[in-house]
């Protein structure tokens, strides 16, 4: 549409009491950019604030969020073999992306602290210092746990979105550019959550041990 404008302000000339308006999708696509860039900023500072309010801590906040952005490569990457353009439908589709990868996050960060806790308080009763070697097996340990029920949901929201993606009829089009990003996105988060959140969270707790 920009470049219409531009050709047309170029090369036509409109005769006196005339006027051109630009009507078509893409103005609802402006109208929801518009909304988004409220809402998306407004729902980033309310998920922060709960989660600072379930951990305390900044430190594990600033975990899901700066690892966040591998859990929607995935759906860009769909997007792309799929041939999908940027839409309404799959705006909403990241942003529901975002919230099962915060959520999937939670989880596992919750089961990390539970097993340092146990770890540590053994180590409290032997009257023994926890060392960075018993930060790692705990860690692992606190990760393995999670590792079954991770894929199994990820598993069943998968199936669950695969005749959405397949699926024709009425608003099918419209479905599959919201489930898109969540199908490809899954993929990758459930790489962010098993192996990137565990090692992020090694590097913090292994550097306040060392200190």
């Amino acid at each position: 549409v920009a470049e219409a404008k531009h050709e047309v302000r170029e090369h036509v000339d409109l005769p006196p009491g005339y006027s051109l308006t630009w009507s078509g999708r893409y103005e609802y696509m402006q109208r929801a950019k518009d909304r988004l860039m409220l809402v998306v900023p407004l729902t980033l500072v309310i998920i922060i604030v709960l989660l600072y309010l379930s951990f305390r801590r900044i430190a594990e906040v600033a975990i899901l969020l700066g690892t966040l952005p591998l859990a929607l490569v995935g759906g860009l990457w769909l997007l792309y073999l799929l041939d999908y353009k940027l839409s309404v439908a799959v705006g909403v589709g990241f942003i529901a992306m975002a919230g099962l990868a915060v959520e999937f996050g939670v989880v596992m960060l919750i089961y990390l602290d539970q097993s340092l806790a146990r770890v540590r308080r053994e180590r409290e009763t032997e009257a023994h210092p926890l060392n960075v070697d018993e930060v790692r097996e705990a860690v692992i340990d606190g990760a393995l746990l999670r590792l079954r029920p991770k894929m199994m949901t990820v598993s069943t929201i998968i199936v669950g979105l695969l005749p959405v993606m397949i699926g024709a009829g009425t608003g099918a089009e419209v479905m599959r550019r919201i489930a898109a990003p969540m199908v490809g996105g899954l993929v990758t988060s459930t790489i962010l959550t098993l192996v990137v959140l565990p090692a992020a969270y090694l590097l913090w707790k292994g550097g306040l041990t060392r200190r």
